[in-house]
This record gives C-alpha cells, structure tokens and sequence, in this order.
C-alpha cells in the first residue's frame, strides 16, 4: 500500500516523521520537509500506534537529498536494501545536520537538560572520500552459490556483493588480494575482515601495492570465526598527544571501526580529563568498559606513576588483551578486572574506591541506573561518557544529571559512521558544588 505524506522531523534510527490520518508514520530514506510516496511495510492494516514504511518515489525533495552513491543501500524502489549505510540519499552536510538535531532533540526530551545544537566533528579525509572508505572491519555471509553477500531488508534474499563502497581502502586492497569477492565460501558462512588502518602512510592516495606493503601481515580473514589467513591478533596503533600507543586486538573482537575513530575519541578524552584535573599531580581514574584499553593506556601515563586506575570490561579476551598491552607498555598502575560493571564495582579495593573521574564507554544499551548510581556514589569529581547510541546517552544523563547531582559541562560529537543514523558523541558531566 502506498501513500503520500509530507515529512515533518528527523526521527531516530535513520527514520524521519510523518503522519496519515493522525496516525505517526515512521519514514526510511526520507527528509523533513518532503513530499514522498511511501510503501506502508506489511501489514499496513494493523491497528498499531504507529507505521513505518520506505520511500518508494520523492515528489518534492529536500535540498539535502542527493543520489546514493552505493544504490545496493538504497531504497528497495531504486534496487537498494541491503542496508548498512541508511543515509546514503543525503549529502555530507545534511548528515550532520541530521545526527546533531537528533542528539540535541534526545537530550532535551530523554535527558531533561537544554543545550546548544551538539556540534558534530567529521574525520580527516571523509569529505575527499565522499563518506566512503572509513571502515577497517566488516562482516558478509556467503549465499547459496558461495559469494560474499548482503541480506536484502523484508526478506531473506542474499544479495551478492562484489565490493564493499564504505570499507577503507586499506581493506580493500586486502580483499582483493585475498580474492574475497571471487566466491568460493561455505554456503551460509560468516566472513570477517579485520584490517587496521597503517599509519605514516596516505592511504587517501596510496595504490593497491603501497597499501599492501603497509598493511604487511597485520589483518585477519576470519570465516566462521576461524582464522584463514592474516594474524589472530592484529596491531591498532594511536598517537595521543604526541605519544604512540600500540595494542594487541583480537581480530575477531570489537575496536572502533572508522579509520580515525580511535586517535579522535582518544584525544579528545584525554584531553577532557586534563581539564578536569587542572595540573593536579596524581588522581584516581576509572575506565569503565574499557575493551582492550583504548582509553586505559593514554590515560594511565596523566601523571605517570601516580595516576592509579580501575579498569572493568566484561569480555575476557579484551581483558586479557588490555592486560597485555598494559605490560608491553609497562605500566603497572591499573588494576584491570574483567566482569560485569555493576557486580565488580560491589568490590572495589578502598585505594581505588573514591575516582576523580569516571571514564566510561558503555555498549548501545547504555550504562543504566544501577552503575549510575555507583559512580555517583563512589564521589567523581567528573564523569566522561562516551555513547554510540544518543536515546541511551540521554537516559543515562537523565539519571546522572536529574537525580544524582551532576551537570551538563560539555557535549560534542564525531561522525564516525558516515553514511549511516550512527553518531558517537561524548559527555563531560561534573559534580553540583553544594
């Protein structure tokens, strides 16, 4: 069933909002202020609160609205579906535009507090690129004749792929020499490919070969999560303030995935705790889902040996993996835990149980109430809440800003996942002075 309906706002989820006959309709690869002809998903009959559908045709379109640069992402009615880059119709600029009003709108509705529109920052190189090329890791299955493929949204058809337009081109070099998109997988298969982005190389202008000879043996083609040639583990490497930090990764787990992501959020985190500690010369610091301790190492070397910190991440292999990169850095002054975030801060040693600040990157559900509290609790001076997901951010802040005495001090945001709803965005929260 089709319709026509004028768009309203941005929505969350890479949705805008419209409404037909009083009812909210929730709108794929749309913009405010259009005109559009929507394909209502089925059942388009049902008596539910509200609808969701995709353009199927623009009869006004928004000055933001361009031609997907990657059609397979695009809407079903242009041949698209496959998903993974949802805003793919909407320019460079419009993108930030987008993600900023929806983090603004979030913290105004989900977290009670009044800002600015949120800045958004864009990585080095993504305009050249055209918000292609930025991601070191993706993931495909292989159909039924054994290529690498893509899921086409509503159904289960398995659309071959013989490119991946937002993988670097460092991957992609990879891919081709590995001769990914020749096929030949199990039916049915999982395949990875996990390729840092190589430093003290242009990789906006390198060719195949120089990527190559960059990348070396640092990557992994990982089918079923078994390793089919590269290294189980590989090398990420991040300059903060001037200092190179190198970390061993599972290549099977998780990373930030934009090219830039890691020195970007790093720095700036960094930088966030050095305005907080105003030159003091030791403090205690806690990283709270810390990974393989992307933030753990630059963090720890504040005040050499007398900053003290608690790490706390969940997965085993990322602990192990942030264990072993404290010791080639050899640094000894975190205590690095692995297991759930809430039950591990019950029992927090009494040298570590008062932070100055709180660090903490929660996975897309947030870190919810209950760790809220705690951090509250334990006296931070200041929280650093770095979130992927703005709803969750903003239910979060609504705890730590509504009921347990904190304030807004600082939000920005970074444009790591162009061409997608996805934005990180990154919180400075400071305790109330009675």
């Amino acid at each position: 069933m089709q319709v026509e309906v004028r768009i309203e706002r941005y929505a969350d989820q890479g949705r805008c909002v419209g409404h037909i006959d009083g009812r909210v309709v929730f709108v794929r690869f749309a913009l405010p202020g259009e005109l559009v002809r929507v394909e209502l998903d089925e059942p388009h009959d049902r008596d539910d609160r509200f609808w969701t559908g995709e353009v199927a045709e623009v009869l006004e379109a928004s000055p933001d609205r361009v031609e997907p640069v990657w059609r397979l992402a695009g809407p079903l009615a242009q041949g698209g579906g496959v998903g993974g880059a949802d805003l793919v119709h909407v320019s460079l600029p419009g993108q930030l535009a987008w993600k900023s009003a929806v983090i603004t709108d979030q913290m105004h509705r989900m977290g009670h507090v009044e800002c600015d529109p949120v800045p958004v920052e864009r990585a080095e190189h993504d305009v050249e690129l055209g918000g292609l090329n930025w991601r070191t890791r993706i993931e495909m299955i292989a159909d039924e004749h054994g290529m690498p493929s893509m899921r086409r949204r509503g159904s289960h058809v398995r659309v071959p792929i013989d490119t991946m337009p937002l993988a670097s081109r460092a991957l992609l070099a990879v891919a081709d020499e590995e001769r990914i998109w020749d096929g030949g997988f199990e039916p049915g298969s999982q395949i990875r490919l996990s390729v840092p982005e190589p430093r003290g190389i242009d990789t906006t202008h390198a060719d195949s070969q120089a990527l190559l000879k960059a990348v070396g043996n640092n990557y992994a083609v990982l089918v079923d999560g078994e390793l089919r040639s590269g290294s189980k583990h590989v090398r990420e490497s991040v300059t903060v303030d001037g200092g190179t930090f190198d970390y061993r990764v599972d290549a099977n787990g998780f990373w930030q995935v934009h090219r830039m992501a890691p020195v970007m959020l790093a720095n700036h985190v960094m930088d966030l705790v050095r305005r907080v500690l105003d030159g003091r010369k030791q403090a205690v610091l806690w990283d709270l889902y810390s990974g393989s301790g992307l933030f753990t190492l630059p963090l720890s070397m504040l005040a050499a040996e007398r900053t003290r910190m608690l790490s706390i991440e969940g997965g085993r292999t990322a602990v192990r993996n942030a264990q072993y990169n404290l010791r080639h850095c050899r640094i000894s002054s975190v205590d690095a835990r692995v297991g759930d975030v809430r039950r591990t801060l019950q029992h927090v040693p009494s040298d570590l149980a008062h932070p100055d600040v709180v660090v903490l990157d929660p996975p897309r559900a947030g870190a919810k109430a209950a760790v809220c509290r705690q951090i509250a609790e334990s006296g931070a001076e200041a929280v650093i809440y770095i979130a992927c997901d703005p709803t969750s951010l903003a239910r979060d802040t609504a705890t730590l800003v509504g009921e347990l005495g904190y304030r807004l001090a600082d939000i920005r945001a970074y444009d790591i996942y162009p061409m997608t709803h996805h934005v990180e965005t990154v919180v400075l929260m400071s305790r109330v002075k009675d």
